[in-house]
């Protein structure tokens, strides 16, 4: 079950000049939201954003999203995006609008795109696959409040 509270998944992220434009923050993005996965909750930055914040949020909400859909085969909605990437959902239709990709319509947001449309965006800089990335299968944790002695199946796989 998916919680609908808002939790702020990171408090900053500075990335230092010399390490900067080498896919660490983009990589500390999607590790905060990889731990919002693992417990459930759909998570936003501390807002506000400074301006180079607002680019990389975005440029990993976007790429994230046109991954998704790029696979798509059928209608998905917002809160369906949402409980998949732990991404809220007023994050997910701002990033939409802004590549051009959601109308409003009858009181909802609908995503309009075609795969030529998502391929257009997947080719721009701006929404590649970033160069580092999660290795999600790697990643060992603990939901808050499960963090007591490991089960004989998690020592086994240690």
């Amino acid at each position: 079950q998916w919680y609908q509270r808002r939790v702020a998944i990171t408090a900053g992220i500075l990335t230092l000049p010399p390490y900067q434009r080498k896919g660490y923050g983009k990589f500390l993005i999607q590790f905060s939201y990889e731990l919002s996965k693992r417990d459930c909750q759909v998570g936003t930055p501390e807002k506000p954003l400074s301006d180079l914040g607002k680019l990389s949020y975005r440029s990993y909400w976007s790429w994230v999203l046109l991954d998704i859909l790029k696979d798509l085969h059928g209608t998905v909605s917002i809160k369906e995006l949402s409980n998949r990437t732990s991404i809220t959902e007023d994050d997910i239709i701002s990033t939409l609008q802004m590549l051009n990709i959601v109308k409003y319509w009858k009181g909802q947001h609908i995503i309009c795109v075609t795969p030529k449309q998502v391929e257009e965006h997947l080719k721009s800089e701006n929404y590649r696959k970033p160069l580092l990335t999660v290795q999600q299968e790697a990643l060992k944790w603990l939901q808050k409040g499960k963090r007591g002695r490991p089960s004989k199946k998690q020592k086994s796989n240690d």
